[in-house]
């Protein structure tokens, strides 16, 4: 606590200042955001914009699908050459667009899904370090450097075999840092699937957790609190469906095999509701909303029209939003699923959608940004082009926010709504 004497008011107005400053600046430390909902309550994020609004605009080495992640005024965010797959670690000033540090690291080439990238992961990042990972076929490599850019620990987690390539992404939980290795099932006694927890100082295991599904999933974790009882890790595959672990030990709480399809959105989690969505290139996509009380959840219901594959929906109070990735966007009764209203968008979709106060924001793969009202009623609010595709899922912080396109990040909004020259220095 912080106590003013006599005479000091103003350097404690400034500190509780700083404080507030600091606290609020640590939103979107991993994908989507707090827990993975995708929601900040900025206000200061427009509806619609043009090239001169943005706080500053900057190009990018390589290309990726990487969002980016934040601590303070340090954003960071991974890369690679599509030529030689080598990738990139990479440290911005979120306020200026200034690059305060880059690391390449030589990898190998290798087969990927033609909308995947050999940076499709994202980062995330506690007061400390930042954690990223990626694979080759020879392994699946995750990294924890320092805030300066210097590389604290690194594990080999062993080979990689997946046609799509990866793009999962770990997380934080107290000391911990998870993450999900799925894979396609080979033949012999290990199983192709896991969850491990390592520690988050020194990268030694904590646990390790065999699942059951049959492909690839790129579902990021998550975790959920019942009203009763210890938090859970909740993440889904095909075999186990929605799926719960004590993130503490790893053990298996509880699964409920709801999917008969590859996963590929993130569990969205809202009060005693789990959202996720299964799918395939050829489609039979479905959502299903289940309702736990902490231990195996019950379907609530199901929706199997226009339902989203790849991106994960988003919710504002009882409210929640969807999009499909052919370009339809619904919002949905979130404890029933009863529909308020469905439009075409148009445009197809890989980015996952984010709220910022009462508007949702809908990046489509070929850039343009659809700016929806949070509301019961539809209302589209604007439409922007980024000027290039898009597949990352756009970060909020301090009131700002950052979409990174194939090979450019920028910055708009906040407080000051700041028109830093675009095309920043690098």
């Amino acid at each position: 606590m912080i106590r003013c004497q006599s005479g000091a008011w103003l350097l404690c107005a400034l500190s509780l200042i700083s404080l507030s400053t600091s606290s609020t600046a640590q939103e979107w430390t991993r994908f989507r955001g707090p827990n993975g909902t995708g929601e900040s309550e900025a206000k200061t994020v427009p509806a619609s914009w043009s090239d001169r609004d943005y706080n500053w605009k900057i190009d990018v080495p390589g290309i990726g699908h990487s969002s980016p992640v934040l601590w303070g005024d340090r954003l960071f965010i991974l890369s690679a050459d599509p030529e030689t797959a080598t990738r990139y670690t990479l440290c911005y000033d979120a306020q200026t667009g200034k690059k305060i540090w880059e690391h390449s690291f030589p990898s190998q080439r290798h087969q990927l899904h033609k909308q995947s990238s050999y940076a499709s992961g994202s980062p995330t990042v506690d007061a400390k370090h930042v954690y990223f990972a990626w694979a080759a076929p020879a392994a699946i490599t995750l990294i924890a450097m320092d805030h300066d850019g210097k590389t604290v620990w690194t594990r080999d987690l062993g080979p990689w075999s997946s046609q799509h390539g990866f793009g999962t992404s770990p997380i934080l939980y107290k000391d911990l840092v998870i993450l999900s290795n799925s894979q396609e099932v080979k033949d012999g006694p290990t199983p192709a699937c896991n969850m491990q927890a390592f520690d988050s100082a020194t990268g030694k295991d904590r646990w390790k957790t065999d699942c059951n599904s049959v492909n690839t999933s790129y579902s990021v974790p998550a975790i959920f609190e019942p009203k009763t009882g210890s938090p859970q890790l909740v993440s889904t595959n095909t075999g186990d469906g929605i799926f719960a672990l004590d993130p503490l030990t790893g053990k298996r709480l509880w699964s409920n095999a709801f999917f008969d399809k590859r996963t590929v959105s993130s569990p969205l989690v809202k009060g005693d509701l789990i959202f996720g969505s299964t799918g395939s290139g050829g489609g039979g996509n479905y959502l299903i909303a289940a309702h736990s009380d902490g231990t195996e959840p019950k379907l609530a219901y199901k929706i199997a029209t226009q339902a989203p594959y790849v991106p994960t929906s988003v919710a504002r109070g009882d409210l929640l939003f969807r999009m499909s990735d052919g370009g339809i966007a619904t919002c949905v009764d979130l404890k029933s699923g009863e529909i308020h209203w469905q439009k075409r968008i148009g445009g197809n979709y890989s980015s996952s959608l984010v709220r910022a106060h009462d508007k949702i924001y809908c990046a489509s793969m070929d850039g343009e940004v659809v700016v929806l009202a949070a509301e019961k009623e539809f209302k589209e609010l604007g439409r922007t082009s980024l000027g290039e595709g898009i597949r990352s899922t756009p970060a909020i912080a301090d009131g700002r926010m950052y979409f990174r396109t194939y090979s450019h990040l920028m910055s708009i909004g906040g407080p000051q709504n700041s028109r830093a020259a675009v095309g920043a220095s690098n």
